[in-house]
Order: C-alpha cells, then sequence, then structure tokens
C-alpha cells in the first residue's frame, strides 16, 4: 500500500546475518528435503487426477453426454503454508477442490467422500463454517475444501484471482474460495519472495516457541503471521535478517488498533459483508486488525482478547530488543527462539484437562478464547495468559 521507504542495497554484514539465520533454522525442521517436497507434489497430482475423475462420473451419471463430460475438467488448488512455500516437515496440506457448476456440495460429500474410503484415516466436517474433508492420503495431511464455482468447465490454467467468480455465490464457499485468493495476494506485491519467505519461516518458529501461534486462542495464526511479514517487505532490497528486525519495530510501534492493510481495500459490491470500521460498529472493537487482501476482505485476527493482544506486545517489545542485539553481533539467532519460562511468570494457573477419542478435533481448543474473555472481566484479573502448548497427562 505504500512506496518502499528504502532502496538502500543491502551491507555485507547483512548477507552475513542472513547466512546466520537459515544455519539457526535447520535443527528445527523447519525445511523439507527435495524427496519429502516431490512426494506432495506427487500427491496433489494424484488427488488432481482423482478430482478429474470424479468430476467426469459423476456428470455422467447425471445423464451428460461422456464426450462433454470429459471436457470440464476440475483442479485442486494449494493455499496456506504449503502454497506459500514455509511448510515444515510434517505439516499438514491446505488444498481447495474446484469443481463445475453441475457438481453440487452433496456429491462432494457423497460420492468423492465414498472415493477417500481407501485412505486409512478420512472424515468429513460437513457442518463447519468453512465445511472440509481432513484426511491422510499417502502418509501426508490434507484438508481439502470445496468449491463449485458458476462455470461450465475448470480448465487446468484457471485462475481464481477474477473477484466476479464469487458473483451469487453462497457464503461457505466464497469462505472456501478465500483461502487460495488470499494467499495468492499476499504473495503478489513481495518483491523479493526467497526473502520473503525466510523471514516468514523465522517469524513463524519465532511465534510457536513463545506461544503466541493460535489462530484459535486469541493470538495470529499462520496467515495473520504471513500478512504481517509481507507488509515489512515494503523494503524492497533489504535481506531476511533485517526484514525480521524491522518485523519487531514495525509491528511494536503500530498504532493499534488501526488496521493493517496490504493493499487498498477493493470497490468492488457483489452483497458480501467487508471489515469496515466506519460501516459495521462490531469492527470497531476489534484490538489487533489484520485485513485480508482478496474480497469480501474480513479480519483475521478478530479473536485477539486484552489479554493476548499484551501478551503478543510484550514479546515484540522483548524480542525487538533481541535481534538489536543480534544485529550488533552481541547476541545469535538462537537466543529468539529460546522458549521463554512461561511457568515461572506466574504465581496461580487454571488447568484444564481435555479427553477426546480424536487428536484432530479442535473443538475444546476453540471454547478456551471464551473462558479467558470471561476471566478478563474479573476486577481481580489483570491478565489471562493461556499457553497454547497441550501436555499429555501422565499415567
Amino acid at each position: 500500500m505504500t512506496s518502499a521507504i528504502s532502496l538502500a542495497e543491502p551491507k555485507t554484514e547483512d548477507h552475513t546475518k542472513t547466512v546466520e539465520l537459515q544455519k539457526s533454522l535447520e535443527p528445527y525442521n523447519v525445511f523439507e528435503d527435495e524427496s519429502k517436497l516431490n512426494h506432495r507434489m506427487e500427491i496433489l497430482s494424484k488427488l488432481n487426477t482423482l478430482v478429474k475423475q470424479w468430476v467426469r462420473n459423476v456428470s455422467i451419471s447425471k445423464n451428460m453426454p461422456e464426450v462433454l463430460a470429459e471436457k470440464l475438467g476440475g483442479k485442486i488448488y494449494t493455499f496456506g503454508s504449503y502454497r506459500l512455500s514455509v511448510n515444515h516437515k510434517g505439516t499438514n496440506i491446505d488444498a481447495l477442490c474446484v469443481a463445475p457448476r453441475n457438481i453440487e456440495r452433496q456429491d462432494y460429500f457423497g460420492s468423492f467422500f465414498e472415493l477417500l474410503k481407501k485412505q486409512p484415516e478420512y472424515r468429513a466436517v460437513e457442518e463447519a463454517l468453512v465445511p472440509v474433508v481432513k484426511m491422510k492420503f499417502d502418509g501426508i495431511k490434507i484438508d481439502l475444501l470445496f468449491a463449485r464455482l458458476a462455470l461450465k468447465e475448470i480448465p487446468d490454467n484457471f485462475d481464481l484471482r477474477e473477484d466476479m467468480l464469487l458473483k451469487n455465490l453462497d457464503p461457505k464457499l466464497v469462505r472456501s474460495l478465500n483461502g487460495c485468493r488470499a494467499t495468492d495476494e499476499i504473495l503478489r506485491p513481495v518483491p523479493n519472495i526467497d526473502n520473503f519467505r525466510l523471514a516468514l519461516r523465522s517469524i513463524k518458529l519465532w511465534a510457536k516457541k513463545h506461544g503466541i501461534y493460535s489462530n484459535s486462542l486469541g493470538y495470529f495464526g499462520g496467515v495473520s503471521w504471513g500478512m504481517l511479514v509481507a507488509r515489512t517487505c515494503q523494503l524492497p532490497n533489504v535481506v531476511a535478517a533485517t526484514q525480521v528486525h524491522k518485523f519487531f519495530l514495525v509491528f511494536l510501534r503500530w498504532k493499534w488498533p488501526q488496521p493493517v492493510f496490504l493493499k487498498r481495500p477493493d470497490t468492488v459490491n457483489l452483497g458480501f459483508q467487508v471489515w469496515d470500521s466506519r460501516v459495521n460498529v462490531q469492527d470497531r472493537f476489534h484490538l489487533m486488525s489484520i485485513i485480508t487482501p482478496a474480497y469480501p476482505q474480513q479480519n483475521s485476527t478478530f479473536h485477539v482478547s486484552s489479554s493476548t493482544r499484551k501478551v503478543m506486545l510484550n514479546e515484540f517489545n522483548s524480542d525487538m530488543q533481541i535481534t538489536d542485539e543480534i544485529m550488533l553481533g552481541k547476541a545469535g539467532w538462537d537466543k529468539l527462539f529460546e522458549a521463554p519460562s512461561f511457568f515461572f511468570k506466574y504465581r496461580y494457573f487454571i488447568v484444564l484437562l481435555v479427553t477426546s477419542n480424536n487428536t484432530d478435533d479442535h473443538l475444546e481448543e476453540s471454547k478456551i478464547r471464551y473462558l479467558i474473555q470471561n476471566l478478563e472481566r474479573i476486577l481481580h484479573i489483570n491478565l489471562a495468559h493461556v499457553n497454547p502448548k497441550c501436555f499429555e497427562q501422565q499415567e
């Protein structure tokens, strides 16, 4: 949204710090080797072929001539960490199945879901805000959304960028599509993709180590961290080490709740509600707003509470000082990734015991933020600091 504030070339010491940063990340398994990356690509190719065959077969079952059904297409798109190329070992793939207009959502959760029963782990979450099929496909966990477009065919080179694709779609389909659309818009203004990816890997690792990586608990999630790092890329020539340093400087000093935008909001109006604190009263109460760049724009961080805001700003402050030391040669990058001693900070704790047959069921976790909000209303509680890390109960 703003022009570059500096076009200066990086100094030799900046390059040195970036090499050191990359080396410091290696022990944390944030990089996948080429064989694992190729395996993911093979899986997505198989899934893409499966979708095309499924669209063809469903269409024929609906009395479409075979010669026409062969041309319908269908495609798998990726978004999130995998699309940004910052996924690490063992992470899942967020993906979207896009089908032509003759394929219904009930087809997806019916006949397509039946095809997936050959996989060892699969389940459908059809009633979620964003309906999803969760599965383990050839050893890789995949969360697969579905969207039907008002188009006769979905060619292999089809681009989801055009806003008019959303016209007359129901809100669930729009939410499914906007994961991909927002991820692509995050990448669009970035002048140096490699620097962005290294900086984002660093910030994501730091956020996880410091216990502030969880959208459902009121911290920032992966998309939000990605947008913040992309926002600091208004310095087009800086290397990743400098970008990480500037990240803390920019967002510690940010005038929250002033929203963070990656681009000026689109003027298109297809009837969907967009984030706008001038119009929507509820948007004025958001504490740290980071606005998704694809229409209809939404606040990706509306779960932030006064406590999680305070915790994150405290981390920004202390770790900006650490990056100052690193850039001056007084500390190494490992210091930034040291996990703080959560249990030495406070005298009083609330322990939540949760029992579930499915470790991927995050229903309980999504409710914890309401507990935090209730604790914040108690006069004698200054801060309700939730730790996202789960601990297995000892026998």
